[in-house]
């Protein structure tokens, strides 16, 4: 039996405002809010909305769509939600999938294959994901105590890199607003490009942190590390609601070789907890979808013990048939290089005099 679907709402930026502040409990990631809408309209990308979904006159949860029109592919994506602010029990997720697919099949604005969302507790229709879009674990560190019991919550390692890096004379700064995007062009991205190829990652390019640091500024910091007056290591934090975010870093040959990372990362914290903020996430960690997070897992782990897993990412099919056709094809293009060279393979083992006697 198909569950019953929600009332659904848009918002206006008013509408989401008014709601936030009647719920100052509930962490509201800042990628599901006008404000973030309004830097993907920046970058050129089709935000959809934020909506409110309700049970009779109780909020249930919200979400914020972003339109993606990738070739074959239509869909809606939800990043870093849907935000619930009731519990998350398997028959409440179960009516959101419902509303959401009858939501958006009568929507004559879209027609999308497929809407995308964090789901935790999985059952059909909800399949895939095509791909995967947001990480499942994270490191938090909890600002709440003082600064003196946070550090000493560290791993023995990690305080000893930040006294090294003191002692090497690493330096951190806080960038002035009204510089951060000449900054980063000029003496910050590189550091990025370098991070980029040594660890085998495609960055944006500068543009998109530029615009992000212009867009979001009442919701970020810049702060960067430097060795005898060079920028060695950098990093950009969110805040939103005083749950701050660890988001975009990059360190240098000679970042490494001071420790510069470790005690920049410090120093921010320090900034975070003094502007209010209880919590820091220091985003993705190795998970089964994401082993290549090995690397950055094993920093992140100097800072805190504590692992919050992220209800993975999937797919609601609007359309199940255009949706299994989609992946069918998407499965074989994945495949067809193995399938290719094992073909050879088994050609060249049955050419005559290819290995026999």
């Amino acid at each position: 039996m198909t569950p019953a679907p929600y009332r659904f709402q848009q918002l206006s930026r008013e509408d989401f405002e008014s709601l936030a502040a009647r719920h100052p409990g509930v962490v509201i990631p800042l990628e599901q809010t006008p404000y973030w809408a309004d830097f993907e309209t920046r970058l050129g990308r089709e935000p959809y909305g934020v909506w409110a979904y309700y049970d009779g006159g109780k909020l249930v949860a919200t979400a914020s769509y972003l339109r993606s029109r990738r070739r074959l592919r239509p869909s809606l994506v939800v990043v870093n939600g849907p935000t619930w602010f009731t519990e998350r029990t398997p028959e409440a997720e179960a009516r959101l999938v419902a509303t959401v697919q009858e939501q958006f099949r009568a929507d004559p604005a879209v027609d999308p294959l497929y809407v995308r969302m964090q789901v935790e507790h999985v059952s059909p229709p909800v399949t895939g994901p095509l791909e995967h879009g947001w990480y499942e674990r994270e490191i938090v560190v909890d600002l709440t105590p003082d600064t003196e019991k946070i550090f000493a919550a560290f791993r023995p390692n990690a305080r000893n890199l930040i006294r090294k890096a003191e002692k090497l004379g690493v330096e951190v700064r806080t960038v002035e607003r009204e510089r951060w995007a000449e900054v980063f062009r000029t003496e910050l991205f590189p550091i990025m490009q370098e991070t980029a190829a040594r660890d085998g990652f495609s960055s944006f390019d500068s543009a998109f942190y530029e615009t992000l640091l212009t867009e979001l500024g009442d919701h970020l910091r810049l702060m960067v590390a430097y060795v005898e007056g060079k920028p060695v290591s950098w990093l950009i934090t969110t805040e939103y609601r005083g749950y701050a975010v660890y988001y975009f870093a990059a360190s240098s040959r000679d970042a490494r070789k001071t420790n510069a990372p470790y005690l920049l990362l410090w120093e921010a914290f320090k900034v975070l907890k003094a502007a209010g903020n209880t919590a820091c996430g220091l985003t993705g960690i190795e998970s089964e979808n994401y082993p290549s997070l090995a690397n950055v897992t094993t920093f992140k782990r100097n800072f805190s013990k504590t692992v919050v897993t992220v209800p993975t990412t999937y797919d609601i099919p609007l359309s199940p048939l255009r949706y299994r056709a989609l992946e069918a094809a998407l499965r074989l293009r994945r495949e067809a290089p193995g399938l290719l060279r094992s073909a050879r393979s088994r050609l060249k083992r049955g050419r005559p005099g290819a290995g026999g006697d």
